[in-house]
């Protein structure tokens, strides 16, 4: 699976898929994205890819403009065992536009996940 819409509940609840949920076993990474969109990873791959690509030169500008983009409201959690969901923070559903409907579109090892809206330009 390469792309899925949910919309979000009243708590800002998003529900992964459970043909995906064995992906998220180690947790779930949620962050900016380059764009007025989300990224999320599973924690492994966030552990495994994204970490040290953001720890190279202490004096190298873009990477602590990486580290600023993709810290700022980092959301770590893990997926509810029940229901498969994690709580999305107010603070990047507002960054990233969403409403309640969301498309998340897998961008190799991670997903981008934006508001339907934003999609249905692309």
């Amino acid at each position: 699976m390469d792309y899925f819409e949910r919309k979000l509940d009243a708590k800002r609840r998003l529900t992964i898929p459970t043909e995906l949920r064995n992906e998220f076993t180690s947790g779930v990474v949620v962050t900016r994205g380059f764009g007025n969109y989300l990224h999320l990873y599973p924690q492994q791959v966030w552990d495994s890819e994204v970490e040290p690509a953001l720890s190279g030169s202490i004096l190298d500008e873009n990477v602590a403009d990486l580290n600023v983009r993709f810290r700022r409201g980092k959301l770590a959690a893990e997926l509810d065992q029940k229901q498969g969901r994690v709580t999305l923070e107010q603070h990047l559903i507002e960054f990233a536009g969403i409403d309640k409907d969301i498309v998340a579109v897998r961008a190799g090892v991670y997903w981008r996940i934006m508001s339907s809206e934003q999609a249905n330009t692309l």
